[in-house]
């Protein structure tokens, strides 16, 4: 009965990943060499800190230079919060925002690496289309202080194509790159998800654009006829978490399964990550999804969950403040209220820790802070900013 719920309600538009993303999918065995890691066990100590609460569903969160936060609300509000916790009034001059009871709503920030200097930022946000459309959208902006907090400069410089389907799945996450150009996921819009394997469509993809919104010449299907040059990687489902490995550069993301099936990904510039080809999930009706779990051309995740957890955000720890921790992915859980600690050896995932399952908050966003402190967001009407330390 649940899953046939589940199919009825994410059609509509108050559906919420609550509401579909606890059920398991077929158990489906891995592919050769994609094994499930063992528990990994305890290695630090830690308690948790509320830095501030009240907040509305935030989302996205980053540092500034000078060591506050910026932080998204869903409901479309931006806020400035100090290292004591002091939350600033809503900011002025947030792009109109389309939010619904569910997933549409203000997404992720980042912030140019010019940042100190030129006050610019980025935002990820759901925008009804003058058209009647509505689709995800990312604006650059540049923040203001004096003689009033707001953003000025307002510049549309991505929206997603095409402007059909559900508010749900629509990623929403952003990375800057190592050489200055913006990732920004996209997800599948749900009911069009054989997009993800369109390349005249940015449903289902994580595309890279520069800084001014123009079209990197080295994208990989600029040059292929009928394709979206701002396209990167295809056959993606939902992708909320995005992050750049700082041993090395690399780009990864985690994304949304159906019933089972979320996944980890280490994104290669052109690859095809198989959705709805592929996957280790069922349908919420139960049916098979596409061919299976594995074809020639598809790549294959670095790690899978079954049942899902419904990742968010993700970080790579490289902090002093838990040093058994570097090296670590940490994941945000949002069905099983917890974050999860992945091991890693290489680009393979070697153990798994649960954190933070008793207080029962779905987490939403989680960043190193520049203390070596990792900050978790968690995702309600009464969120709040926690802070693991180490206890003493």
């Amino acid at each position: 009965m649940k899953p046939i719920f589940c199919a009825l309600a994410a059609l509509t538009a108050w559906a919420s990943a609550a509401h579909c993303e606890d059920w398991g999918g077929a158990a489906q065995a891995p592919v050769p060499g994609l094994t499930r890691a063992p528990a990994a066990a305890p290695v630090e100590r830690f308690s948790v800190v509320t830095v501030s609460s009240g907040l509305d569903h935030p989302w996205g969160l980053r540092f500034l230079p000078d060591g506050r936060m910026v932080v998204t609300e869903r409901a479309g509000r931006l806020r400035l919060v100090t290292a004591d916790g002091r939350v600033s009034p809503p900011i002025a001059g947030v792009p109109d925002v389309l939010t619904n009871s569910g997933q549409a709503g203000l997404f992720d920030v980042e912030l140019d690496p010019s940042f100190a200097q030129t006050h610019i930022l980025y935002l990820a946000y759901f925008e009804r289309r003058r058209d009647g459309g509505q689709g995800l959208t990312v604006a650059r902006l540049r923040l203001a202080e004096r003689p009033s907090l707001r953003l000025e400069d307002v510049k549309v410089l991505f929206r997603a194509k095409p402007e059909t389907g559900p508010a749900i799945n629509l990623g929403g996450r952003l990375v800057m790159g190592r050489d200055g150009t913006l990732f920004v996921t996209v997800g599948d819009r749900f009911t069009e998800r054989d997009e993800a394997q369109n390349l005249s469509a940015d449903n289902g993809k994580i595309v890279r654009i520069q800084a001014d919104g123009s079209i990197p010449k080295d994208n990989p299907f600029v040059s292929a006829k009928g394709a979206l040059g701002e396209i990167w990687t295809f056959g993606h489902r939902n992708p909320e978490g995005l992050a750049i490995r700082p041993s090395d550069g690399s780009l990864w993301d985690v994304e949304h399964g159906a019933m089972g099936g979320d996944e980890i990904n280490l994104i290669v510039k052109g690859r095809n990550y198989g959705w709805p080809v592929i996957t280790y999930g069922v349908d919420y009706s139960g049916a098979k999804i596409g061919t299976g779990t594995s074809k020639p051309g598809m790549d294959q995740p670095i790690y899978y969950w079954d049942p899902s957890i419904a990742p968010s955000g993700m970080v790579f720890y490289t902090g002093n403040l838990f040093p058994q921790w570097k090296g670590n992915l940490f994941v945000g859980a949002l069905k099983f209220k917890q974050v999860r600690r992945l091991v890693m050896n290489g680009n393979k995932v070697v153990g798994e820790e649960s954190l933070l399952a008793d207080l029962n908050e779905r987490i939403r966003d989680i960043r190193q802070g520049p203390d070596g402190a990792l900050y978790i967001l968690t995702d309600n009407v009464r969120g709040r900013i926690l802070k693991l330390v180490p206890k003493r």
